[in-house]
C-alpha cells in the first residue's frame, strides 16, 4: 500500500491488519511518555486546503506520537491565496523533504491527482477531498463499531477485537448522503468487512448511481428502525455549506422526517450505539437526548482517530502492516 486514497482500494486483510495495528497504538495513551520512536527523523505534511478542526488536530497528534517532525500547511494566508496551484504547492513541499502529506482539498480527486502526478515522491493520505471520500473516518468509524459488537470499551486500551471483522453488522447512515464523503467510505469499508449497510435519506439527498452501491436504500427513518435490526445508526451532518437548492421544505421538516429524535432514539434496539463523524447540529439531524445517550459513542469516534491515524501513517511510512510491528515500535 503506497497511499491511501479510497477504502475501495483496502483489501479485507488490508483493513483488519490496519485495524489491528490501530489497537496496538491505542495503547500508547497507557504509557507515561505517549510517544514512540518509530518515524523519528521523518516529516509528516499536513496540507489543509479546507477548514478542518478534528482531522487536523488527529493526524498532528498521531504523527507527534509517532515521533515525526509535523508541518501543517492552511491553505489561508499562505501563497494559495495568491494563486499557487496545487503542484507548484506540492513540489515546494517535496523540495522541503516531505516524507509523508495528509491532504484535504475542496475538490473531489485532488489527493489521487498528488499522488499520481509525479510532483512528490512521498505517500499521499487522503483526509477528505470534496464530496468523495474520506477514508480515516471510516477507519475509525470501522474501528469503533468492532469494539462495540465485541462489548468492548469503544475506545482506549482494550483487549480482544484484533482479528475481528464486521460479519453480520447491520449499519444504517442515514441524512445527507449526496454530499458526505463519510458516507461513500463507510459503504466501501463496511461491505469489505462484511456489514450490512443501509443508507436512508430523503430521494433529493441520496447521490445518482447509488442504487448501483453495494448497499440497501431506504427512504423512510422509522420504517427503517421497524424493518432493521440496527447495531449501529450513523446520522451525518446535514452539509448546507455545499447546497446550492432547496434539497428539502425546512430544517423543521428534515427533523421531524430524518432525524434522530428522542422518540426515534428509544425505538432503536437496545444493543444499538449512535454515531456521528461530527460536527453535530443538535435539534436538526440529532437530538439532545440521542447526542448524549449512553449509547452514542461520538467522543470515542474522536478519541479513536488518533490510534487509527497513526496505524495509517505508521503503515504508509515503514512499509510494517502486522500488529506486531506495533509491540516491536514499544518494546
Amino acid at each position: 500500500m503506497k497511499h491511501l486514497l479510497s477504502t475501495a482500494d483496502l483489501s479485507r486483510i488490508e483493513a483488519i491488519e490496519l485495524l489491528d495495528t490501530a489497537e496496538e497504538m491505542s495503547l500508547v495513551s497507557t504509557r507515561e511518555v505517549k510517544k514512540l520512536p518509530v518515524l523519528r527523523g521523518l516529516t509528516v505534511v499536513n496540507l489543509f486546503f479546507e477548514d478542518s478542526t478534528r482531522t487536523r488536530i488527529s493526524f498532528e497528534a498521531a504523527a507527534k506520537r509517532l515521533s515525526a517532525d509535523v508541518i501543517t500547511f492552511s491553505a489561508k494566508g499562505s501563497s494559495v491565496s495568491k494563486g499557487e496551484s496545487l503542484q507548484d504547492t506540492a513540489q515546494t513541499l517535496s523540495a522541503m523533504g516531505a516524507d509523508g502529506v495528509v491532504i484535504r482539498h475542496s475538490g473531489s480527486g485532488a489527493p489521487h491527482r498528488l499522488a499520481t502526478s509525479g510532483w512528490i515522491d512521498a505517500p499521499v493520505v487522503n483526509a477528505g477531498d470534496g464530496t468523495h471520500e474520506h477514508p480515516t473516518q471510516a477507519l475509525l468509524d470501522a474501528f469503533t463499531l468492532r469494539r462495540v459488537l465485541a462489548g468492548l470499551p469503544a475506545s482506549g486500551p482494550a483487549d480482544g477485537a484484533r482479528g475481528l471483522a464486521l460479519d453480520g453488522a447491520v449499519v444504517g447512515i442515514v441524512g445527507d448522503i449526496l454530499h458526505s464523503r463519510v458516507a461513500r467510505s463507510n459503504v466501501h469499508l463496511l461491505t469489505t468487512l462484511g456489514a450490512r449497510v443501509v443508507l436512508i435519506a430523503p430521494p433529493t439527498l441520496l447521490p445518482i448511481g447509488a442504487d448501483t452501491w453495494q448497499c440497501d436504500i431506504a427512504y423512510d427513518l422509522d420504517a427503517a428502525i421497524a424493518e432493521h435490526s440496527f447495531d449501529v445508526v450513523m446520522m451525518l451532518r446535514v452539509q448546507q455549506e455545499r447546497m446550492q437548492q432547496a434539497f428539502f421544505p425546512t430544517a423543521r421538516e428534515y427533523a421531524r422526517r430524518w432525524g434522530l429524535t428522542d422518540t426515534r432514539a428509544r425505538a432503536l434496539p437496545a444493543h444499538c450505539a449512535i454515531m456521528h463523524p461530527g460536527p453535530m447540529n443538535r435539534g436538526f439531524e440529532i437530538g439532545a437526548a440521542a447526542a448524549d445517550s449512553p449509547r452514542a459513542v461520538v467522543l470515542d469516534q474522536v478519541a479513536n482517530g488518533v490510534s487509527v491515524r497513526m496505524s495509517v501513517l505508521y503503515r504508509l511510512l515503514t512499509g510494517q502492516s502486522a500488529a506486531a510491528g506495533g509491540r516491536e515500535g514499544q518494546s
